[in-house]
């Protein structure tokens, strides 16, 4: 099954009229035509089933003759991560994540990040891409950039970790994850959390934890994380 997005539609909607984008490559590019079935999702659950009544490459039309919810996880996973200092990381964390599982997505700027400025076009359309690749008709939420303090002074759900690589007493993570419950968790950028910052994390009850026996980079960190809670969500 392959799988478009249009954030357009609603649950009340009878059909769909494609943008000129869109339908191009849908006649032009996949060769449909009149009478063939497409399934879109407006990445708040819902999954449409449409047959094409007009095969128009710039302007593409199919009644909708089926729509399902897809079920939500039990849990929410809210990742906050900094910024890579290399860009592709970055997007390759959150194609992977969006594949894995993730609810929620915040950059966040931290004393020791070198990349402040994200490209939040850019970011949303690996999302998308993600979501239709893994068959998912959910559509992570991506937050604007934001300070580590500005973060962590919100009010979370569930339970609150922030994974670091100083000496110090933490837990494991996969010890420490409860199954069906909310997780918000924090990843560093290169040079790691502060130790400000953790002590800043730690006063506001985030659990400090460790996500293996070995260093890793900040994308890989996330990726850990984000199949860490997947899997013991699966058990």
């Amino acid at each position: 099954m392959q799988l478009f997005y249009n954030q357009e539609i609603s649950e009340e909607a009878t059909q769909i009229i494609f943008q000129k984008e869109e339908s191009k490559h849908i006649i032009k590019v996949l060769r449909k035509t009149v009478g063939d079935i497409l399934h879109i999702t407006n990445g708040f659950g819902w999954l449409f089933t449409a047959k094409i009544t007009v095969a128009d490459t710039k302007n593409c039309v199919a009644v909708i003759i089926n729509k399902d919810k897809q079920a939500k996880r039990t849990y929410q996973v809210h990742l906050a991560v900094a910024p890579t200092k290399m860009n592709d990381r970055y997007e390759w964390f959150l194609e992977k994540a969006t594949e894995i599982g993730i609810d929620t997505i915040t950059p966040i700027i931290c004393d020791n990040s070198e990349r402040k400025v994200i490209k939040t076009e850019r970011y949303e359309k690996i999302l998308q891409s993600a979501m239709k690749q893994s068959l998912s008709c959910y559509m992570p939420k991506l937050n604007d950039a934001i300070t580590f303090k500005s973060f962590i002074d919100q009010s979370f759900t569930g339970q609150k970790f922030i994974a670091h690589c100083e000496e110090t007493e933490k837990k494991s993570l996969k010890n420490e994850i409860i199954s069906n419950q909310d997780i918000t968790l924090l990843i560093g950028p290169e040079g790691d959390f502060s130790v400000k910052e953790i002590e800043m994390a730690i006063n506001n009850n985030f659990i400090p934890v460790t996500l293996g026996n070995t260093r890793l980079r900040t994308e890989t960190a996330a990726i850990v994380a984000c199949h860490s809670v997947a899997f013991i969500n699966e058990l």
